[in-house]
């Protein structure tokens, strides 16, 4: 292994993924640096003296003491350009698939492989002439990357200045395809389509905003009763079988994101097999393209190195605010940071450190929230031409948003568990998997009584869906409380004791909990529910309630009014397709309407 920078050092100490070396000079916290004959890629955690602590992100089997250790010089960067989207890596962002190296099994320790198609052309388009000032952030020239999504070339970071050169054409990922003259006087500033940026450091952006819109899912329980911002975050933490999983495939294929970021950190092997294998055959719902068109899959299983979670983790948010400064809107789920911060502790055990709670190293808060916090909804640096019919082009600004969703692993289902707690102090929404509820085959099996949101997004649903959008909910809720009460006295007293009204709530709770709530991930038509349908259905509910609760009233008994045959139809409102479930709804509520009528 040759030198990458000139300043090599020995290895004097193995832990695992942690080593020690001494002789490093003029490294840097954070630096990368080649561990090894096999030159095992690493980072440094710690500087104490002569001595430098490494993370290695590979197996350190065979590994020897007084190996050499190169310094590269710079910290772990993500290769930033066109060919991200459909792409699968590992931690360290080397390709898994496609290649010479695609033979199914691990990698090769201290392989090097670029993770970008450097060979493959790609057309170019400037946004901008010769001679035009342009600043950090501005869009140069866009890349049609797939069908849907435009890949926006900006400006990098330090390049502003005036445009000397660029033009129109085929290029490969480090053809410079721009100069720009900066006002230093120097050589002009070549820009390629393949740009880096340094994981742990957050992207620049030029203000944040308020999150104003939910990100539409397609599941019931999360659109209606707890909603997540566009650019907010939220955590999904249950115990074994619960179903995170299959709830964030649910939120990759469904959600209303332009780009989605998916990080299998620490998860089971046949897990990611399984996602591996499914993503690349979906249909994207939104625009019949190939899901994986706008996909970026990051594998890092729980059999692989722990220390390469951290990378994982780093990785995916770094590759999540590159697609939004270009003005998308990206979801990234975290599959799951209870096995990140299972290896934060393995490393924090190795070097010896004071241990927080339950043994989580005492920065665990921190750096929870250091990576919840680079969510967000935000105005983007630079400036963008865009042309308009009749009017010429005219510059524009762009909004893009990063969306965080982390599945939590508490031992157990404890949500007291410090990986739950510290992450619920820094996410604004909070979706509880039930394990009583899974086990009653009951998905997905958030639980309505524990989870909330705290975005106030009332003012978006009243406009967009509808007026009484807010208080279609606020009674469902209540309802579902008044159901839990009630429940209780029946475990005491039994359900004789219980009045004909409280039993008609039960019995409403019960269509709301199964006609409503409950929702398949694998039926065809119930998978995905539009927030209109959703409206509709819950309206035939509280509308059944409000009819049924007259009729109680005036003495009727609720045999019969449980006994109507058009319950059967409000069982079955799930199978009715998005796009004519408003006026079949609006019909079925007719039908509620003329059996009461025809009761009475």
């Amino acid at each position: 292994m040759g030198e990458t920078n000139g300043r090599t050092g020995k290895v004097i100490r193995i832990a695992g993924p942690v080593v020690v070396a001494v002789g490093l000079r003029d490294v840097c916290l954070f630096d990368v640096v080649h561990v090894g004959e096999m030159g095992l890629i690493g980072e440094v955690i710690r500087l104490s003296g002569d001595q430098t602590t490494i993370q290695v992100y590979e197996d350190t089997s065979g590994l020897q003491v007084g190996e050499q250790v190169v310094n590269s010089g710079a910290p772990l960067l993500a290769q930033l350009g066109p060919g991200l989207l459909g792409s699968v890596y590992d931690g360290l962002q080397r390709p898994l698939t496609g290649g010479e190296h695609d033979s199914g099994i691990f990698l090769e320790r201290g392989l090097a492989l670029d993770p970008l198609p450097a060979e493959r052309y790609w057309q170019f388009t400037p946004h901008v002439e010769v001679d035009r000032r342009v600043s950090e952030g501005d869009v140069l020239g866009v890349v049609p990357e797939s069908k849907t999504i435009l890949h926006r070339i900006l400006v990098p970071e330090g390049a502003s200045g005036r445009v000397v050169s660029i033009q129109e054409g085929q290029y490969r990922c480090d053809d410079v395809v721009a100069k720009i003259q900066r006002d230093d006087g120097k050589e002009p500033y070549p820009v390629s389509l393949r740009q880096t940026w340094a994981v742990r450091r957050p992207r620049p952006y030029l203000r944040k905003r308020q999150p104003r819109a939910p990100l539409i899912t397609g599941t019931r329980i999360i659109d209606a009763f707890f909603p997540v911002a566009k650019g907010g975050s939220a955590i999904i933490p249950g115990g074994f079988g619960t179903g995170k999983t299959v709830a964030e495939h649910s939120l990759a294929s469904w959600a209303d994101a332009d780009v989605v970021v998916y990080v299998g950190c620490g998860e089971r092997g046949n897990e990611m097999a399984e996602v591996l294998a499914e993503f690349p055959q979906l249909d994207d719902p939104l625009t019949g393209a190939p899901l994986m068109e706008r996909t970026i899959l990051i594998a890092n299983t729980s059999n692989m190195p722990v220390a390469a979670r951290e990378a994982s983790i780093y990785l995916g948010i770094t590759l999540a605010e590159y697609y939004r400064d270009m003005g998308y809107d990206v979801l990234m789920l975290a599959d799951s940071t209870s096995r990140w911060g299972e290896a934060l502790r393995e490393i924090s055990g190795r070097l010896e450190e004071m241990p927080g709670e339950e043994g989580y190293p005492a920065y665990l808060s921190a750096r929870l929230s250091e990576f919840y916090e680079r969510s967000g909804r935000i105005v983007c640096l630079g400036m963008d031409k865009i042309s308009r019919n009749g009017d010429g082009p005219v510059e524009k600004q762009h909004m893009g948003s990063v969306t965080l969703v982390g599945a939590v692993s508490p031992p157990g289902g404890d949500f007291s568990e410090p990986m739950t707690q510290n992450s619920l102090r820094v996410v604004g929404t909070f979706w509880g998997l039930d394990y009583d509820l899974s086990r009653r085959r009951h998905f997905p099996s958030i639980n309505w009584s524990n989870s909330y949101t705290l975005y106030d997004l009332h003012e978006w649903y009243r406009g967009e869906v509808a007026p009484d959008w807010e208080a279609q909910i606020r009674e469902a809720k209540a309802l579902l409380q008044e159901e839990v009460e009630l429940l209780e006295i029946v475990q005491l007293v039994g359900p004789d004791s219980l009045a004909d009204e409280q039993r008609e709530v039960l019995a409403v709770t019960r269509m709301l909990r199964e006609d409503f709530l409950q929702q398949s991930a694998y039926d065809e038509v119930d998978r995905f529910c539009s927030l209109l349908k959703a409206y509709w259905m819950l309206r035939v509910i509280l509308v059944f309630h409000h009819q049924a609760s007259v009729l109680l009233k005036d003495g009727f008994a609720l045999e019969k009014i449980v006994s109507l045959p058009v319950m059967g139809e409000i069982a079955r409102m799930k199978e009715i397709p998005v796009e004519k479930a408003p006026a079949a709804l609006e019909q079925l509520i007719s039908k509620i309407d003329m059996s009461f009528r025809e009761l009475k």
